[in-house]
């Protein structure tokens, strides 16, 4: 499963989120700082549904940086 999580972020840590979840999340393909309505947007891989809770939940949103996500998961 693949999935979009877009992240809102304390202001001006948004670099610093996106390296640590680069660094501390298994899956990641790809995270970057971005511009507009969110601060970062990272696409991960996880083989099931429960696996890719556990990232979001326990690893993503228990950074302290971190406001707000929202997370799409791929269709196909």
């Amino acid at each position: 499963m693949k999935a979009y999580i877009l992240i809102r972020t304390k202001p001006g840590t948004s670099e610093k989120v996106v390296e640590e979840i680069k660094r501390k999340v298994k899956g990641v393909l790809h995270a970057d700082s971005v511009y507009g309505r969110f601060d970062a947007i990272v696409v991960i891989e996880a083989p099931s549904l429960e696996e890719l809770n556990e990232i979001v939940y326990k690893v993503v949103e228990k950074e302290p940086n971190i406001i707000h996500t929202e997370t799409s998961i791929t269709l196909f």
